[in-house]
């Protein structure tokens, strides 16, 4: 078995707990203040692409 194949596994895996957990906080912080929604859900969604950029960069890398 090829190593950079188990590396790009654990990135992919990376990327999805990272997005999941990005999700999971705007989430919370729109039911705790759902008057800023807003903002919140830009900067999650600024975040998780970051996120997903960084691993592109990662696979891309292999």
């Amino acid at each position: 078995m090829d190593l950079t194949l188990v590396g790009g596994g654990l990135v992919v895996i990376g990327v999805g707990i990272g997005i999941g957990l990005t999700g999971k906080g705007a989430m919370e912080a729109i039911g705790r203040q759902p008057d800023a929604s807003g903002k919140i859900q830009v900067a999650a969604l600024i975040l998780a692409a970051l996120v997903e950029g960084i691993g592109f960069a990662a696979l891309f890398a292999l």
